[in-house]
Parts: C-alpha cells; structure tokens; sequence
C-alpha cells in the first residue's frame, strides 16, 4: 500500500508538527491561602486555650479568697491577670495578679479593697515574689473603723481636701467649747495616725498656742496624735505603710508579705497586743 503524502524531494524530509499542550497554570494564592487557613486554625485554638485559661485561673482566685479569706461566696470579685496565661501555667507561676472587690467587710470595717501580686506560683508553693494591698474608706466606712477608739469624736468625722476633720467638745468650768481640728492621716509602727494640723474655735482659726492659752489643759485633748492600731481588721500577713486622703476617701496601703498564699497563721487577723 502506497502512501498518499508525496514524495519528499532528494535530501529533504517531512516532518510533522504536532502543537504542544499548553502548561499547567499554577495558582500560588492557593498555597498561601491554605498557610493562613493553618495558623488562624492555630491561632484559634490558642485563643480557646488563653480563654479557658484565664477563665479557670479567675475561679480558683476567687475560690481561694472564699476559702481562706472569709470573703462571701456571692462577693463581686474582679480578677486581672496580665499577660499570656496559658504559658505562665505552663510556666508554673503567675507574673502578675490584681484582685479587687468594693464594699469587703474585713474585722468590721467595710471598705473598697485592691491587691496586687507579682510571681505567684499556681501550685501553692513558696511565697510570691512581692505584694502589696489597698483600702479606701469613704467617711462613713472610716467613722465605723474610728468609733472603735475611745475618746474620738467619730460622729462629727468628715473628709476634706486631704484632712480628716471632726469636732471636738472641750467642757471649761461647766461652759462646752467645740474645738474643729484638721488632722493630716499618716502611718507609723503599722497604726493609722491622724495628727492636728489647723484649729478652729468658733469661727476663728486659732494656733495650737492660742488654744492652750485660752482653755488651758483641756486643750492637749485637741493638740495630741490619734494613733489607731488597724492589725486588728486586716490579716496578720498585711502591715500599714503609707494613708493618704483624696477624692473623698482614705486609701491605706499595705505591705503583703508574699508568704500569706501558702501560711495559715498570716491569712488570720492579727493582733493590736
């Protein structure tokens, strides 16, 4: 059987051309796509994690306040944990820690409390690294703390710029003298001390000198320091250090020693003795 192409002439050569299929498009969208699919999958399960985290370490905060504390159960407690805490469970240890509640009843003083915390150990073991605590009083909570003290007018208390003041009767030769008296807040030895500065008889302001020229001894009831022991009130792991008046309240700051997560005698009350 012949073959229906012609003849090639001498010394040339058919050839047949036979079109390429085109190549493959690739899509590289498609490979960074699939990336970012992978890690927002790994991102959310490290959101779930942190959340769940942050959600069981809250509870057992404020399940150990109830406990150990004598906080009440229905207590409103905010807890504020900085940072990633899922690696600092990993970790072992809490960087940093804020718990604060308003209205805690604390030895019969009521008031708004703030405790902060750095290097806390999750398992309950050793001390945390530093502690410090807060309580603001406004001036019907501080009269509750200052009616304990004999001698002291609570009823007349008010808070005034960064002063206490009260109103102090002063009985001369059967007459009643009220003396008002500015006290500057302070702490010393661990004891909240308010001591005068400014006196008012009447309308006047006088000197601590006019005073005493005027009503003699009985003055140095007006004149002397107030000095209040708080230990009382407050667990044994916690020492005043510095009381400042503003914005109409009394904040009393605390030193904690770290120690007070994991010893018993320091989470009691302590002592005025």
């Amino acid at each position: 059987m012949k073959s229906s192409l012609p003849d090639a002439a001498p010394g040339y050569r058919w050839e047949l051309n036979v079109p390429e299929s085109a190549p493959r498009k690739r899509h590289p969208w498609r490979w960074i796509i699939g990336i970012i699919v992978i890690l927002l999958i790994a991102a959310g399960g490290l959101f779930v994690g942190e959340w769940l985290a942050r959600d069981v370490t809250t509870k057992t905060i404020k399940g150990a306040l109830v406990s150990q504390f004598d906080v009440p159960p229905d207590q409103e407690v905010d807890v504020q944990l900085q940072g990633l805490v899922l690696l600092q469970l990993m970790q072992g240890t809490l960087d940093d820690v804020t718990v604060s509640a308003d209205d805690v009843t604390l030895g019969g003083v009521t008031g708004d409390v703030s405790v902060h915390a750095t290097g806390v150990s999750v398992r309950g073991e050793g001390a945390a690294r530093s502690g410090t605590a807060s309580i603001a009083l406004d001036a019907t909570q501080l009269q509750g703390l200052l009616a304990t003290v004999q001698g002291f007018p609570a009823d007349s208390l008010g808070l005034d710029g960064t002063d206490v003041t009260v109103t102090l009767p002063l009985q001369v030769l059967g007459a009643s003298f009220p003396v008002g008296i500015a006290l500057e807040a302070g702490a010393a030895d661990g004891d909240l001390v308010l001591t005068p500065s400014s006196f008012r008889l009447g309308e006047a302001e006088v000197s601590a000198d006019a005073l005493r020229d005027r009503l003699g001894g009985v003055a140095d009831r007006a004149l002397g320091d107030w000095s209040v022991c708080v230990a009382q009130h407050v667990p044994a792991g916690m020492t005043l250090t510095d009381v400042t008046v503003r914005d109409d309240e009394l904040v009393a700051t605390f030193d904690v020693d770290g120690a007070i997560l994991e010893d018993p005698q320091l989470q009691q009350r302590g002592s005025c003795e």
